[in-house]
């Protein structure tokens, strides 16, 4: 059952915390478009689509990224305040414990990181679907990665595809190979210099092809050749053409979908898909620690007041962003396994919690 102190501590949190958010997300709003405004006019995009197609999507997309660093503001501003006016040392002295004053910032840091899990799993991914498909039409429009050499694919349980080199603004395939199994052996293997999509008949017309089909008993070999050969595949540009923000649109589920229905098609480069499932947990449970964090640093009284209070939790939060980004770059250049790059800075941001909240005033 909450206390007058609880509902008093979790009312000043969730206040400033939303307070914090509107504040940050007109700023963020004024400084992307600032940065865009020569993209708007020159393509002569209506006020109207921008803010509805954009800006309505690109809060949630801002937001759910610094809603940890949101947090530790909040509880250092109001924080630091109440130990300025002396309301810290006036709960201590009523009996009230360190470790007893943590509750009401516990509860208030968990319906705030339960809200930031829903929205990375499930809001966020569907307010950027809107927020991509403008950038992606207006701002960044050939922002392309993955997939464009050396493909691997099985187009089912008996081919397998391969591409030397794909052209992802004129969907052609270079140096084509197509190879079909039977029993684990080598039925037959179709070579092509080029293959075209042929996007009114859906279909692949391959040119300059030759066929090597081999006996079941592979003693015996045909080849056949010729100019062109129009082929049906289980494949579209779709699936070879893949955009660095494509992983931002999928929620949890359709991200999980993706990930399984690609490994069974031999697809690589799935690393920053890992990274992106894992962050949006790792990200939620981030608010918590940068809570206690904040709630250490600002309930101790100093001369330097809330300025230094802030100073100190910004250092803590640029240490925090420096040491994520490292750790997510090792995990996407394949060196540490997705969960453990993601999970790293939580973990030791575990352990100077524990330090700070021992060396708290008490």
């Amino acid at each position: 059952m909450l206390k007058t102190l609880d509902k008093y501590i979790i009312k000043k949190y969730l206040t400033t915390f939303f307070y914090c958010v509107m504040i940050f997300s007109i700023v963020a709003v004024a400084i992307d478009f600032s940065e865009k405004v020569d993209d708007y006019i020159e393509d002569n995009i209506p006020i109207k689509s921008f803010i509805k197609d954009y800006y309505v999507n690109y809060i949630p997309h801002i937001n759910g990224l610094l809603w940890p660093v949101y947090a530790m503001l909040t509880v250092i501003f109001f924080t630091s305040r109440m130990a300025y006016n002396s309301e810290i040392i006036s709960i201590f002295n009523a009996g009230t414990s360190f470790y007893r004053l943590m509750w009401p910032y516990f509860i208030a840091g968990a319906i705030v990181s339960a809200l930031h899990l829903f929205g990375n799993h499930f809001v966020i991914p569907h307010a950027n679907k809107g927020r991509v498909h403008f950038e992606n039409t207006y701002i960044w429009k050939f922002n392309y990665e993955g997939k464009t050499k050396d493909i691997h694919m099985y187009l089912n349980d008996s081919i397998k595809m391969y591409m030397r080199r794909y052209s992802v603004r004129d969907s052609l395939a270079y140096d084509f190979t197509l190879e079909e199994f039977e029993n684990s052996k080598l039925k037959s293997k179709l070579f092509a210099a080029r293959a075209e999509y042929q996007k009114e008949e859906q279909i692949w017309r391959l040119r300059n092809y030759r066929v090597r089909t081999i006996s079941p008993d592979g003693m015996y070999e045909t080849l056949t050749s010729g100019k062109v050969l129009d082929t049906m595949l289980n494949v579209a540009p779709g699936d070879l053409e893949r955009r660095d923000n494509m992983k931002e649109t999928m929620t949890t589920p359709e991200l999980v979908k993706f990930i399984n229905a690609e490994k069974k098609r031999g697809a690589r480069g799935l690393t920053v898909f890992e990274v992106e499932r894992h962050r949006r947990t790792a990200d939620a449970f981030t608010v918590f620690i940068l809570t206690f964090i904040g709630m250490a640093v600002a309930s101790r009284k100093v001369r330097g007041g809330m300025g230094l209070h802030l100073a100190i939790g910004a250092g803590l939060s640029a240490s925090y962003v420096f040491l994520s980004k490292f750790s997510m770059t090792f995990s996407t250049s394949g060196n540490w396994p997705p969960a453990i790059g993601v999970w790293i800075p939580n973990i030791i941001f575990v352990f100077v919690i524990i330090v700070l909240i021992v060396r708290a005033q008490k």
